[in-house]
């Protein structure tokens, strides 16, 4: 989602909030009853712990936590809001600051605020969109006209980790039945009340009091659609006096306001509007600390909200805000011993072994138009297979990888030795039809210059057997149109057919020796019928047969009478594709392959058959500190020019694009990049530094290889590479050894 878009949400729906939140806020901490007091161990005052909400700087809250463990200063009552209810929740529920640790320090936070799961648990048509347009700007299109997502994160990463830190066995126990009593806050979006979740499923109130206006979609509860508690109640203080505690320990790790220098953009100023709206109701809950109540501020310095960067920073910022009000704390403090039962107490005991139960029933429910048989199909799950709970969740997640659900819910219910499943699955309206907005940009800053708009437009569950329509469309400096219609042979079925029109106008350069002599423009006009089957998630096969009606004619030099060369022909293929890439650009993990064999029976010389084939492989290379790939490909055509062509921007940098062909091509490269840096996640992502290593030509396998040993050509270039939300911008310079050298601008796939 764009940010000043997502930025604009967030502001309108914390001005609404923050109006209704004074007196709501009064009348609720008046009408709360306390909680009844656990047994105590000795007298002693009952104290709460109030973590405010602050996103990224919330994990100060786990080296608070950290500090109280070492001066045993117990904790009988617990009350949170927003990243405060998350650390807050899951101590309640037993989780230990160890386990609190892990959980900050081994997530992958970048994911979990990205828009949707990661790319390698996406279905693979999912992925394949991707290799069309690499670009994320994504709308719903209605009757009513364009839709923007109603949050700029997805919710598949997040409940993930969420899921990750709690205790075995607390994820829908109700808030009140935990270890210890807890309150989590959230906002009601429609009131501007606050809403105090007591006997909310943990998992659920977590969730919701975590739901940033514009970053997470907002959630219901009880029929209310509550986001994030922080915009009316940051640091809910008269809560925890309502829930009868003697003393409280408040933590504000709330966002600083910025300075004046830190204000010379809309988005700046919007998101000062956010932090003073905030910090305007936490001022009115500092009013409300007692005497005998300790206020602790981790000094936070510049991490902002969203700076994920910078977790142990945080953590550290936490102990030592703890540490200098020690002299406060230690008249709170527990013997030893009496400490270690209070903890044992509180603490989850060890989890159960997840054993492995046969699946009595699974129920899949769906609104909206996504076939529920469908569903249950590509969860994986099946009636009289043993599954254990981890497995049946993660089968329940890749429902996600659709990118058409909004929230899947899963109920697992164990009697008699034998296990049922119940999943939940919301649509997401918007995203059932999408439309996709990207750019591509090619210039070597001299002849060579490129634009392209493109447009993808996705409609998804057409039918029972969930048939999908995909239209492509581009203007500039190729126009292209294409239309698919892939359609399931049952619902849930890996076997499809997928009928397609497609149309392609363009212009081509002729060189010979390096040099440019002509320039053809092209127009081709086809369409073809596959039969394929997925092989679940990570690739497919295909047969098909294609149609194509092919002109050409010369337009530079011009002619006063240009002939126009017309070609029919009629090609049968077969096509494997692997693809379990994490990303495109700098891949992680995972391995991209696409292997094409054609034949057509009157398309070469005197009426000969023409066979052509190509194979495209790219395999993830991954250090601590460096990302990359190691990319390859080999086409070969028995007469004409392969199906691939050499030069550009890491594909022989520093050649001119496309200048090289034959009929044989082989190339490979290395690409390696190291992270220097990020842009904020509303605005793209990390930034490298980087370098290839490329090498590669064309051949004639009928001719001698020694009299084609100049054809073989080396290169390399280096680059500054941005994550944009259309895909990776790179800058860079690159030279072919021998030959040319230039400076490349590329916003685009590199094939």
């Amino acid at each position: 989602m764009p940010a000043p878009a997502a930025l604009a949400l967030l502001y309108a729906a914390a001005l609404q909030l923050a109006l209704a939140a004074g007196a709501a806020a009064a009348q609720a901490a008046a009408s709360a009853p306390p909680d009844p007091d656990p047994a105590p161990l000795a007298a002693r005052p009952r104290i709460a712990l109030v973590l405010s909400g602050g996103g990224a700087r919330g994990f100060a809250h786990i080296g608070v936590l950290r500090v109280l463990r070492e001066l045993r200063v117990p904790v009988d009552l617990v009350v949170g809001t927003s990243m405060g209810s998350v650390v807050g929740g899951a101590y309640a529920a037993g989780a230990s600051v160890a386990d609190l640790e892990r959980m900050a320090r081994g997530t992958d936070w970048e994911q979990v605020v990205a828009d949707r799961p990661a790319r390698d648990e996406l279905a693979f048509r999912r992925r394949e969109e991707d290799v069309l347009l690499p670009s994320r700007i994504e709308f719903g299109v209605h009757r009513d006209g364009l839709a923007l997502p109603p949050s700029a994160a997805g919710n598949a990463a997040l409940e993930q980790a969420l899921g990750r830190l709690l205790p075995a066995g607390t994820r829908d126990l109700p808030v009140s039945a935990l270890a210890l009593p807890f309150r989590s806050v959230a906002s009601d979006l429609l009131t501007g009340e606050p809403v105090e979740l007591v006997d909310t499923p943990l998992f659920l109130a977590m969730r919701a009091s975590l739901a940033v206006p514009g970053v997470f979609a907002p959630v219901r509860v009880e029929r209310r659609l509550v986001v994030d508690g922080g915009l009316v109640r940051n640091l809910p203080v008269s809560t925890a006096h309502a829930m009868g505690a003697d003393i409280v320990i408040a933590v504000n790790v709330g966002t600083r306001l910025a300075p004046e220098k830190e204000l010379g953009s809309a988005l700046g100023v919007a998101q000062q509007m956010l932090n003073i709206l905030t910090e305007q109701n936490v001022q009115r809950s500092l009013k409300e600390l007692q005497p005998q109540d300790i206020m602790i501020a981790p000094d936070l310095g510049t991490i902002s909200f969203l700076d994920f960067g910078h977790v142990q920073e945080a953590i550290d910022a936490g102990a030592r805000a703890a540490r200098a009000l020690a002299a406060q704390l230690m008249p709170l403090s527990l013997a030893r011993a009496e400490y270690a039962v209070f903890e044992n107490r509180r603490l989850a005991p060890p989890a159960l072994a997840d054993l492995a139960l046969p699946l009595a029933r699974v129920e899949v429910r769906s609104n909206g138009r996504i076939n529920p048989a469908a569903l249950a199909i590509q969860s994986g799950l099946t009636e009289g297979k043993d599954a254990t709970m981890a497995q049946v969740r993660r089968g329940a997640d890749t429902l996600y990888g659709r990118g058409d659900l909004a929230r899947v819910e899963t109920d697992i219910n164990d009697a008699d030795g034998k296990r049922t499943v119940l999943i939940r699955a919301t649509e997401a309206p918007w995203a059932r039809s999408r439309l996709r907005v990207g750019l591509e940009l090619a210039s070597d800053f001299d002849e060579a210059n490129s634009f392209a708009l493109k447009l993808m437009y996705v409609g998804t569950a057409i039918n029972r057997w969930g048939a999908e329509l995909r239209l492509v469309a581009g203007i500039g400096g190729k126009r292209d149109f294409g239309a698919q219609f892939w359609q399931p042979l049952g619902p849930g079925s890996p076997w499809y057919v997928a009928p397609s029109l497609q149309y392609g106008s363009s212009s081509g350069d002729i060189f010979a020796d390096g040099r440019r002599l002509q320039r053809l423009g092209y127009n081709v006009r086809s369409a073809s019928f596959v039969l394929g089957r997925e092989l679940g998630n990570w690739g497919d096969l295909q047969a098909g047969l294609t149609r194509r009606n092919a002109s050409s004619r010369l337009v530079v030099p011009e002619q006063l009478d240009t002939v126009t060369d017309h070609a029919y022909d009629s090609t049968e293929f077969l096509r494997y594709r692997i693809d379990t890439l994490d990303s495109l650009g700098f891949p992680s993990r995972g391995v991209l392959l696409d292997a094409v064999l054609e034949r057509s029976p009157s398309g070469g010389d005197n009426g000969r058959s023409l066979a052509r084939s190509s194979v495209i492989g790219m395999a993830a290379v991954h250090t601590e500190n460096w990302a990359g790939h190691l990319y390859g490909e080999w086409a070969r055509a028995r007469s004409g020019a392969a199906p691939l062509s050499l030069g550009g921007f890491l594909r022989l940098s520093g050649t001119a694009a496309a200048s090289l062909q034959g009929r044989s091509i082989v190339f490979s490269r290395l690409v390696l990049a190291r992270r220097i840096g990020a842009l904020p996640v509303t605005l793209g992502g990390t930034v490298r530094a980087g370098f290839s290593l490329e090498a590669g030509g064309g051949f004639d396998q009928d001719e001698p290889l020694a009299r084609q040993r100049n054809t073989f050509k080396q290169a390399g270039s280096g680059f500054l590479s941005v994550d944009t939300r259309f895909g990776p911008l790179y800058l860079g310079a690159g030279a072919t050894r021998d030959g040319n050298r230039t400076l490349y601008l590329f916003l685009g796939p590199i094939w």
